[in-house]
């Protein structure tokens, strides 16, 4: 795993995701090293030769730039912390860039919008209780460990984010659960549901993805791991398929009485 600093000419970023108004990525790279990432194709923008999962470069000025860059008194809107990378990843506790990123848009009073599969999140709470909005999701793939280590190795565990999620929501942090991608006979859906109640504010789903270059990675992993299911991911997964999977997610979210805000597809 290869860890460089850079300096970053801009950091915030207007976004055309639903509900999000700016994007801010305090790293470029991600070494969560997740197998089905789509991010991958980042990496045709940087000079890295090493795979996807296996670089990090360090925007070690991005808070500087982002005050900056509020100085100017851009609009106001909602801002993701890691659309294609994670705020929260292991280097963050050493350069902490992410939390000072979050000291920053809590001066000018800019809301914020958090996705990351680490329970590290959990040590800004003092931070996104002063915020006037505020919320945070965690993904959760699976509550096997055992199916997250194969897909999302250097990920924090399942438990460790539902239990994130869980100190976040009794501190009335507004919390999600991100459910994706959905891998086709590995994730266990009502468990995840059974998981997250009464922890989340609300619950979104997405289907896996396999069209961004990281299908042989995928395969990879059912092959030493899952022989069974290589066939079935080879045919693939057609629109039936992932509306029954939708519908699914929609009972189990009545069920367990958690708002769902949307499945989305590729």
């Amino acid at each position: 795993m290869k860890i460089n600093t850079i300096q970053c000419k801009t950091l915030l970023t207007k976004s055309n995701l639903p509900k999000v108004d700016y994007c801010i990525n305090p790293y470029v790279g991600c070494l969560h090293a997740c197998v089905y990432c789509y991010s991958r194709f980042m990496r045709r923008f940087t000079s890295h030769t090493e795979p996807w999962g296996h670089f990090l470069d360090v925007k070690i000025n991005a808070p500087e730039v982002l005050a900056k860059e509020l100085a100017r008194k851009p609009k106001k809107g909602t801002v993701l912390l890691g659309s294609v990378t994670d705020a929260y990843q292991p280097a963050e506790r050493k350069y902490r860039i992410t939390r000072r990123i979050l000291e920053i848009l809590l001066q000018h009073d800019f809301p914020v919008s958090i996705l990351t599969k680490s329970n590290l999140v959990v040590r800004d709470l003092d931070l996104f209780k002063q915020f006037s909005q505020c919320e945070v999701g965690l993904t959760i793939t699976t509550t096997e460990q055992g199916i997250a280590h194969n897909f999302e190795p250097h990920s924090s565990t399942p438990q460790q984010r539902i239990e994130a999620l869980d100190t976040l929501h009794r501190n009335v942090i507004s919390t999600y659960a991100f459910i994706g991608p959905i891998l086709p006979e590995l994730t266990d859906l009502e468990a995840i549901f059974a998981a997250i109640q009464g922890r989340v504010d609300f619950v979104m789903a997405e289907s896996l993805n396999i069209k961004c270059g990281n299908r042989s990675f995928i395969e990879a992993v059912l092959s030493n791991k899952y022989p069974q299911l290589l066939p079935i991911y080879k045919k693939g997964f057609n629109k039936g398929y992932w509306d029954e999977v939708e519908a699914l997610t929609k009972i189990l979210a009545s069920k367990y009485q958690i708002p769902f805000k949307g499945f989305f597809r590729h």
